[in-house]
């Protein structure tokens, strides 16, 4: 009898041991997923800042059915003059803005700068689609609008004027702004085309 008694204060015991170790546990819901731990660890290791364009559904139909697919376009940027844009398909959404995302790293360009703005007008082109990018005195501020936009802050414009003309699909608008970017030239850059001093390109 008096180990029967022993053997059901022990049960008791552990019982209540094991309901303090879960109280003192995390929930299961309060715990982050390890996809977000993830993803988290990853914002943290790019030296980027990242911005989501544009995300689309691709419907491609089989003969068993329909497969839904998903793009991203994503631009990314360190707010210093390097900037770069990439695309990602994948079944889910947040994989598509992981691949866009390492596509971009992979297009990164450096956009000269003239202290807040850029060193001159220029229109960019891809397919139908043009972009007029003029530069704005300081307090202008971005004049433009979504892919344009993004762009500009990420790449550390803080005054410039805008144009979209023609189409104004965003994966054009972007190819078109990036095309622009890339004509850019300042003064060093120009004066070492025509192998003449710095001062002399303003004259």
């Amino acid at each position: 009898m008096a180990e029967e008694k022993v053997l059901v204060e022990e049960v008791v015991e552990a019982t209540e041991a094991q309901e303090e170790v879960k109280e003192a546990a995390p929930r299961r819901e309060d715990r982050p997923r390890r996809s977000d731990r993830r993803r988290e660890e990853e914002r943290e290791d790019s030296p980027y800042e990242s911005r989501l364009v544009s995300v689309g559904r691709i419907t491609k139909v089989v003969k068993g059915g329909r497969r839904m697919r998903f793009n991203a376009l994503v631009v990314i940027g360190d707010g210093k003059g390097l900037v770069g844009f990439g695309t990602g398909k994948a079944h889910e959404v947040p994989d598509a803005i992981k691949k866009a995302t390492k596509d971009a790293e992979k297009n990164l360009i450096k956009v000269p700068l003239y202290r807040t703005t850029l060193p001159h007008e220029v229109i960019g082109h891809y397919g139908s689609g043009s972009v007029l990018l003029k530069p704005a005195v300081p307090g202008t501020g971005i004049s433009a609008g979504g892919p344009v936009r993004a762009i500009m802050e990420l790449a550390g414009v803080e005054d410039v004027l805008s144009k979209c003309l023609g189409s104004n699909t965003p994966v054009n608008v972007v190819r078109a702004t990036f095309d622009g970017l890339k004509q850019l030239r300042n003064v060093e850059q120009v004066a070492e085309m025509r192998g003449i001093e710095s001062r002399k390109v303003l004259k």
